[in-house]
Formats: C-alpha cells, structure tokens, sequence
C-alpha cells in the first residue's frame, strides 16, 4: 500500500509542512499559535504501520487524530490488513483537514472520523481493539487507558506516543499502569519524541 503513488504524494505533502514545525497550517482556524503541525514523525509513523499490519484485519483505534498525519500511516496498514482504523479528536476542523488528505490517498473509506471529547467518546465506544495509538492531551493518557483497557483484544498492541523528554521516560502514570496490567509487556523506544509499545498477552482480557 506505501507503494501507492497517491499515498506517496499526500505524504511528500505531509513531510513539506513538517519541514518547519513551528508553522500552522495554512487555511485553518488555529493561526494563533494554540495547535501546530507536529506529528509523529516519519519513523514512527513507518513503525506504526509495520506494527498494525503485523494484526489480521484489525481494529484500530487512534486517540487524537491532529491533521491526520499518523492517521494515513494506519489507514495504510488497515488496507493491507484488511483491517478498519477509527480515529478520534477533539477539533472539528482538525478532522476535516484529516479527511481531506486521506480522500487524496484514497484511504478514507476504511477510517472512521469522530469529532468530540475523548472520554466522552470512549465511554460509549464498543471494542475488541486490535492496536491502539494513544496521542492527545497529556493528562488524558491515564484516564484513556482506564476506559481502553477492558476494551483491548487479547494480544492488543498499545502504543503511546511524547513519552521520553532528554532521555527521560515521561507520563510516568500512565506507563506504571500499563505495565500494572496483567499480561502486558512493554518497551520504551526512542523513536520520534518517544514511544511506549506495549503487548497485551494472548490469555488476558
């Protein structure tokens, strides 16, 4: 799917406005400073797609879409995997911009765009998820998972993103409940800012 030329244009688009990080996005509301175009980042959103098209036909589950950047990295590997994502974030005009660049890649139609509070959303959010990617406001990681983790598929993999700051793991509750959950394993990576990739065992739930 990452051979696709229209996944690779909308890509080349992604990596030009990544070029200065300090920029907004051109055509948007949030030209005061307040949300900047930082994603993951090319390796981590590579790794992210190995890691959900390791999963048959999984159920993915983005928290905190941004402009959809990461969100293109899992609508690939869902296609290939014959799996769905569905992506959630708080701002409107976000998720539009999000669907916008997916429509150009022709990936779209195997993601799910949600609009609203995280927590508000998740509470009425039915699993199993397959994979997760955790990525929105910081102090939202810990009551995220509470509500993810009756929802995780046995053999689930977790990951979180903004996790090492100078070296130095952070979310430090968060990370200390994961690894508190029966079954799971879990390494620190330093890709990006930061990754926390977890694995719920096959016989947890």
């Amino acid at each position: 799917m990452t051979d696709d030329p229209r996944f690779t244009a909308v890509l080349d688009e992604y990596h030009r406005l990544i070029e200065d990080r300090n920029r907004t996005l051109a055509g948007t509301p949030f030209n005061d400073g307040r949300e900047r175009f930082m994603p993951v980042g090319p390796e981590t959103g590579q790794l992210l797609a190995v890691l959900a098209r390791s999963l048959e036909a999984p159920r993915i589950l983005e928290l905190g879409t941004s402009f959809g950047y990461s969100t293109l990295w899992l609508a690939a590997a869902a296609r290939t995997a014959g799996g769905r994502v569905t992506t959630i974030e708080l701002y409107e005009e976000k998720s539009a911009f999000a669907r916008q660049m997916l429509d150009k890649a022709d990936l779209a139609d195997v993601v799910d765009f949600l609009v609203g509070d995280a927590l508000d959303i998740l509470r009425d959010l039915s699993g199993p998820w397959d994979f997760v990617l955790i990525d929105h406001w910081k102090d939202l990681y810990l009551p995220s998972y509470e509500l993810l983790r009756p929802e995780l598929a046995p053999g689930a993999i977790l990951v979180a993103d903004n996790m090492l700051r100078d070296g130095e793991e952070r979310q430090l509750d968060f990370a200390d409940a994961v690894r508190a959950t029966e079954g799971m394993d879990s390494v620190v990576l330093p890709v990006g800012s930061g990754i926390v990739v977890s694995r719920l065992g096959r016989a947890s739930v």
